[in-house]
């Protein structure tokens, strides 16, 4: 495996065991759908299902984790997420949070940015 993988692979399971420690409830882990991937879907509130895409990065010299989440990535993200609730005949808002890591040998960083982005 590539070690961009692992280092993604790594990042979802640092963001799962910190949403977990939060209080959150992991629905699902790695949702496939059409091209998109939900990387977690978890629950703390009764009526909100969280959708959390992860982006793990070893160095920040290209722009920090949060700024890879693109408006096409968005638009496939909200549309798997659709699907999600559809397909298991949810009746919950939707919310859409981002976790950003940033880990190499010297640092581990999270950050967790809720309603990071609003689906229309």
């Amino acid at each position: 495996m590539a070690s961009h993988n692992e280092l993604g692979e790594l990042g979802e399971e640092i963001a799962a065991q910190y949403l977990l420690k939060k209080g959150y409830k992991i629905l699902r882990r790695n949702f496939f759908f059409d091209k998109a991937e939900i990387d977690i879907i978890a629950q703390k509130e009764e009526k909100t299902i969280v959708m959390v895409e992860v982006k793990t990065r070893n160095s920040a010299f290209f722009g920090d984790p949060q700024s890879f989440v693109t408006a096409s990535k968005i638009k496939h993200l909200v549309k798997a997420a659709n699907e999600y609730i559809v397909s298991n005949e949810l009746d919950a808002e939707v919310r859409f949070d981002i976790i950003a890591i940033l880990k190499n040998e010297k640092i581990e960083k999270l950050e967790h940015f809720e309603n990071a982005f609003y689906h229309f």
